[in-house]
C-alpha cells in the first residue's frame, strides 16, 4: 500500500484517483526513534491496517513468527517463519529476519540489516544499519555440475551475538561466529573469528584495538594495569592476550 498526502491528513492510497475511494484514518503522530545512532523524529501514524498495532502495515510477517506486543516491526522490514523476537525489540524499516531467528529482550536491528538464519541474538544486543550475518559458509549459486543450487545442497550456519553487544552500521559477520558479551564491532568492519567479551573490534579482518564497558564508553588503563570505564567506574582485569573479566571496584 502506497500513501500519499491529503489537504489536512495523511490516507493510505489504494491505487484509486478517486478520494473518496480510500480509506480515512484519524491522523499521526510524532515520537523520537533511534536510526544508527542518531535520534530523528519521525511521522509514525500509519500503523492502521496492520494485523496488530505494533507491526507496521508495510511489513512482511510470517503467521507462525512470534512477536509480543512490547517489541514493534517497522516498515516494509520482513521477519520470516518461526522468528522469535523477545520483549522490548525494534526492528527497523527495510530489515529481514531469517526463518527461525532468535532475539533476546531489547534487541534493535536498524534499518536494512539483514539477520540470516540460524543467528541467535541475546538481550540488548544492537545490529547497526545495512549490517549483515551471513550464514552460507561456502556459497556458490551452482553445484560443480552446473545445477542450480537447492536447499539440500547447503547446511546454513549462523552468527551468535552475546548480551549486550552491539554490531555497527555496515559490518558483515562471516558465520560461524561469536560476538562476545558487550563487545562493540565497528561500522564497516568485516568479523571473521569470535569476539572476546569486551572487546573492540575494527577493520578488514576484525581486530581487536580496544577495551570497552557495558555503557558502551572505551575504558582506560589504570596504574595498577587495571581497566576502568569513566562513565560507571566499573572495574575490569585482562587476564589474558584477549580475556577481560568485570571485578570489584
Amino acid at each position: 500500500m502506497r500513501w500519499r498526502r491529503g489537504v489536512r491528513r495523511l490516507r493510505p492510497w489504494s491505487g484509486s484517483t478517486d478520494p473518496a475511494s480510500d480509506v480515512d484514518w484519524k491522523g499521526t503522530w510524532l515520537a523520537p526513534r533511534m536510526i544508527g545512532f542518531v535520534t530523528a523524529d519521525l511521522n509514525i501514524g500509519d500503523w492502521m491496517n496492520s494485523r496488530v498495532d505494533h507491526i507496521h502495515a508495510t511489513a512482511d510477517v510470517a503467521e507462525s513468527a512470534s512477536i509480543p506486543s512490547s517489541s514493534k516491526v517497522w516498515h516494509y522490514a520482513q521477519v520470516r517463519e518461526e522468528a522469535v523476537l523477545g520483549e522490548g525489540c525494534v526492528i527497523g524499516r527495510g530489515a529481514y529476519i531469517g526463518t527461525g531467528v532468535r532475539l533476546g529482550d531489547n534487541c534493535k536491528v536498524q534499518n536494512y540489516a539483514l539477520v540470516y538464519e540460524p543467528a541467535v541474538l541475546e538481550d540488548g544486543v544492537f545490529v547497526g544499519p545495512s549490517a549483515v550475518f551471513t550464514n552460507d559458509q561456502y556459497p556458490r549459486a551452482v553445484n560443480p555440475d552446473g545445477s542450480l543450487k537447492s536447499a539440500s545442497d547447503w547446511s546454513a550456519v549462523g552468527v551468535r551475538a552475546l548480551t549486550g553487544a552491539s554490531i555497527g552500521a555496515a559490518s558483515v559477520c562471516i558465520a560461524p561466529v561469536t560476538i562476545g558479551r558487550w563487545a562493540l564491532v565497528g561500522s564497516g568492519s568485516v568479523v571473521v573469528k569470535d569476539v572476546p567479551d569486551f572487546a573492540v573490534v575494527v577493520g578488514n579482518p576484525a581486530r581487536r584495538v580496544a577495551w570497552v564497558g557495558r555503557a558502551g564508553r572505551p575504558l582506560e588503563r589504570q596504574a595498577d594495569g587495571r581497566w576502568r570505564c569513566p562513565e560507571t567506574g566499573e572495574m575490569y582485569e585482562q587476564t589474558g592476550v584477549d580475556t577481560l573479566i568485570e571485578v570489584e571496584k
